[in-house]
């Protein structure tokens, strides 16, 4: 990806400022925003983990995940569009699609073209997809 140069922005990718895990959310969502992204991550081929209490468990829908009982604990999908790259998914809410990504891993070109690959396919599978590759969203520390 020629738009994002790492040299440009490689001081956002610093977990000293920044935090190791900051997240990344898109806001406006809906359940079945959650299931567009849960078949994108089945489709791709991306290498894929989801937990719910620590305990290794098969994907299941969206609306089952996004529908636990008040309380429970909130379940968890890492993602890894490369061996090198992670993004941990949290079901929070059906409403904001929150995820984190890793900055320790997120160091170079390579990565972050691997990175800004990532969010516009998200991006794209939305329908939220900008001119210039970004996917839409937020960023914060966390």
């Amino acid at each position: 990806m020629a738009d994002l140069l790492w040299d440009d922005v490689k001081s956002l990718f610093d977990p000293g400022l920044m935090g190791a895990l900051p997240d990344v959310v898109v806001p406006g969502t809906s359940v079945e925003d959650w299931q567009a992204v849960l078949d994108l991550v089945e489709g791709s081929g991306w290498t894929c983990r989801y937990s719910e209490g620590g305990a290794e468990l098969p994907v299941p829908g969206a609306q089952a995940v996004l529908s636990r009982p008040a309380g429970a604990e909130c379940p968890e999908l890492q993602v890894r569009p490369t061996a090198e790259v992670l993004a941990i998914f949290r079901f929070y809410a059906a409403e904001e699609i929150d995820f984190d990504v890793d900055l320790r891993e997120l160091q170079g070109q390579d990565r972050l073209d691997v990175l800004c690959g990532f969010l516009t396919a998200i991006g794209r599978r939305l329908g939220r997809a900008r001119p210039g590759g970004t996917a839409g969203g937020t960023a914060g520390g966390g």
